[in-house]
């Protein structure tokens, strides 16, 4: 997986800075970042998973480009107990572009998009389809079969595994309600239609495990 990724970031990034040097030093820093031993549901595979979903759905994204870029970096720096996780991987993704001629307003969308994803339940631009379509795929894992559910539900516990459990009950509680509480999940026609049942059943059923 580790070569194609790196083949697939440099395939992304040669048009936007000829320059190897700084590529293959800022794709060291987010496989590592990725690879971290805290990491458990945050990793390599879920930057994969996302990125082989923006390749079907490249026909219809309105910059296929931006949307690569911040699926590389939206999670580039996760301290699960830090608020800021979203807004530190976004520095990153703009110390990184600014070397290279991608466009500022493109740049922009890039660390929007990143910055997006810090609360999925908030009320987004009902008209960006790239971003909805983005945020969709970032949560695309709760509407997994119930087996992954439950795998992805025991990763993220362990990237808290610091937490005390009656703590991260309580924390866990809060965020599955939050979620279930949010008018969809899904913004886009086609994710609603295909996880947003499947979805709800695996947080309620997490929700009555706790």
């Amino acid at each position: 997986m580790l070569a194609s990724l790196a083949a697939r970031w440099h395939r992304l990034t040669s048009p936007l800075l000829p320059d190897e040097g700084p590529r293959a030093a800022m794709l060291e820093q987010l496989v590592a970042a990725y690879q971290a031993p805290g990491r458990h549901y945050h990793t390599l595979t879920h930057i994969q998973a996302l990125l082989e979903a923006t390749d079907t759905a490249a026909i219809q994204l309105q910059d296929l480009v931006v949307v690569e870029l911040a699926v590389w970096f939206h999670d580039a720096v996760y301290e699960p107990l830090r608020s800021d996780n979203e807004e530190k991987s976004a520095e990153l993704a703009r110390e990184f572009l600014v070397a290279t001629s991608l466009s500022a307003a493109r740049q922009d969308r890039v660390i929007f998009i990143i910055e997006r994803t810090k609360d999925h339940t908030l009320p987004q631009p009902p008209d960006d389809a790239d971003l909805l379509f983005f945020l969709d795929t970032d949560l695309s894992i709760l509407g997994a079969p119930e087996a992954r559910y439950q795998e992805y539900a025991r990763q993220v516990r362990q990237e808290y595994r610091m937490v005390p459990g009656i703590l991260y009950r309580r924390g866990r509680r809060k965020v599955l309600e939050k979620m279930l509480a949010a008018p969809a999940l899904y913004r886009t026609a086609d994710y609603h239609t295909r996880l947003e049942a499947a979805a709800r059943h695996n947080l309620q059923q997490e929700l009555r495990e706790l």
